[in-house]
Parts: structure tokens; sequence; C-alpha cells
């Protein structure tokens, strides 16, 4: 068994090689692609200009239900809109989390993903955290960071 150094700790995940990063996304995308069709949009905007709107939107169109993740909004894209993802799991099974937030903000995201039994995660393009990242894969939750849904959904279709 490896033993784990001073700097390596669930505070600080060892970082991956592109390779193994590059491996785990792909499965992550294919499984989110293919094993939901629910996804709780965090940090969805009303306003069609955003990326959030414009790939919500799209994902609705495809036939995937959203669900609004913002606390500001009662309604987007004619449906509920909810203040967190605990609220919005009263009502509805939770797929597929997809996180519009700063990175800064993505660790009490993900540790709401896993407390509502989420199936995967994904951020956004330019959003990262390693550390949350890990301990949704430590649970076998898959996990994308840093790519588009919409993008990766045209690629797959």
């Amino acid at each position: 068994m490896p033993v784990e150094s001073p700097t390596m700790s669930q505070e600080h995940p060892a970082p991956l090689s592109a390779a193994a990063e590059a491996a785990l996304t792909a499965s992550a995308c294919a499984f989110a692609l293919t094993q939901c069709r629910t996804v709780a949009v965090v940090g969805l905007s009303p306003k069609t200009h955003r990326d959030s709107y414009e790939v919500a939107h799209y994902m609705q169109r495809k036939g995937w239900r959203i669900i609004p993740i913002n606390p500001n909004a009662s309604e987007i894209l004619g449906e509920k809109a909810y203040p967190t993802l605990m609220e919005a799991a009263k009502e509805h099974r939770i797929e597929l989390v997809d996180v519009f937030r700063n990175s800064a903000d993505v660790p009490p995201v993900v540790d709401e993903a896993i407390s509502i039994g989420a199936k995967a995660i994904w951020l956004q393009l330019g959003i990262f955290h390693e550390t949350a990242a890990a301990k949704a894969r430590a649970l076998d939750i898959p996990v994308v960071q840093n790519r588009c849904l919409m993008v990766e959904h045209a690629r797959s279709v």
C-alpha cells in the first residue's frame, strides 16, 4: 500500500496526470450524457444572454428536464426555480448537477450534490475544484470539470 506523502491529503489531493484526467473526463462525459436526463443547473440565470441560460435552454430543447437552482429567481425557462439543491431534491430526482458558479463556490455545491444522491456532477468551462472533484470521485460519482455540457452533447449526437 502506498504511503501518503505529507503534501497529499483529502484537503489537497495529488494532481492527476493529464492522461488520467482525460480518461476520467471522457468516462464521466459519456456517463452523464447517456445516463442522465434530469439536470439541476446551479447558477442558472434568467438573463437570456448568459451562458447558463443558453446551455440550459439547449438541453431543454433536446428533451432534458431542467431544474433551475437560483435563490434570486422564482421561475426560469418555464420551470420553478429553487434556492438550493436540497430544496429541489424534495420535489425532484436530480441525476446531474451542472454548475455555473465560481470555482471557489464549488465545494458546498458538491457536498449538496452528494447528499441528494446525484449520479454525476458537471463543472462548466473555466470551473475547476480538484479537492471537491476528488471527494465526489471517491464516492464513485463521475465529475466533469472545465467542459461545456451543450458542446459535449452536440458532439455526441
